[in-house]
């Protein structure tokens, strides 16, 4: 075990970071201490892309596959705009005055609301008028996680089943998107980054999305996404369960305040 120390904490707070592998992975005590204090158990993933290392608390946890829940979107509207399913981001899905889960989705919506809103039921819209055979076969091209596609499942998939993915393939999928290595049409592409960015200032643009699922009873939650800055670009996928005494009323925040505490320790955002 090799001990080293750092401060790329903004904070200048002197971090002890160990590490097997110091070219590729090193391990940032800091990010368990975060998980700890917000009562949930994951891991933070981090990849510096300049630097070609990964930063984070539990690797292991990092290799585990789980539900994508609504990182999916992005793979969704990608295959979605290749097929021709959704013209562009302003394409409308028209409310039919059903009830729905959440009280921002009972109106009309375009497609680009729907990603940012997470509404399920229109990209369960989406995924059934792509149909599970174009659906396969795009994952296949894109080389997304392992998910399970059939008639049967085709507008829950990623919601529930045995579809899953892991913290460093979502990374991985991010950075083909980055660099324009997905085989799909630089119109798609050009849509897609733009539809997903978070939050854009003077410094760096972070884009991404939030994830959610359920699954025997047992919540897990994602936040993946990359932050782009003039000097560099680093990805980061995040995932967390939480514990008994967790409140669930601040799970859908949780995800993304302990990326940002993290991105914020390593001297990012």
């Amino acid at each position: 075990m090799i001990s080293l120390f750092s401060c790329a904490n903004k904070n200048t707070d002197v971090d002890e970071i160990q590490s097997n592998e110091i070219d590729q992975k090193v391990v940032v005590a800091a990010f368990q201490t975060y998980i700890d204090s917000a009562d949930v158990i994951g891991s933070i993933l981090i990849y510096d892309l300049k630097k070609n290392r990964y930063f984070s608390n539990d690797f292991e946890w990092a290799k585990k596959g789980n539900l994508p829940a609504s990182t999916f979107k992005i793979p969704n509207s990608i295959i979605a705009l290749e097929t021709g399913v959704i013209k562009n981001d302003s394409t409308v899905f028209k409310w039919k005055g059903d009830e729905r889960r959440l009280k921002v989705w009972e109106q009309d919506l375009t497609f680009k609301e729907a990603f940012h809103f997470s509404c399920v039921p229109c990209y369960q819209e989406v995924a059934q008028n792509i149909g599970a055979n174009r659906m396969n076969e795009y994952l296949d091209i894109l080389n997304y996680g392992k998910m399970n596609v059939d008639s049967t499942t085709i507008d829950n998939f990623w919601l529930e089943g045995e579809s899953k993915i892991n913290q460093y393939q979502q990374i991985a999928f991010l950075k083909r998107l980055v660099h324009s290595e997905l085989p799909i049409s630089q119109r798609t592409e050009a849509i897609i980054r733009k539809m997903i960015v978070i939050e854009k200032n003077e410094t760096y643009t972070i884009s991404g999305k939030t994830g959610w699922s359920i699954r025997n009873g047992n919540n897990n939650g994602w936040f993946v996404g990359f932050i782009e800055k003039e000097e560099n670009t680093y990805f980061f996928a995040t995932n967390v369960e939480p514990k008994q005494e967790f409140n669930m009323d601040m799970f859908p925040m949780i995800r993304k305040d302990l990326s940002f505490k993290a991105l914020e320790h390593m001297g990012i955002i």
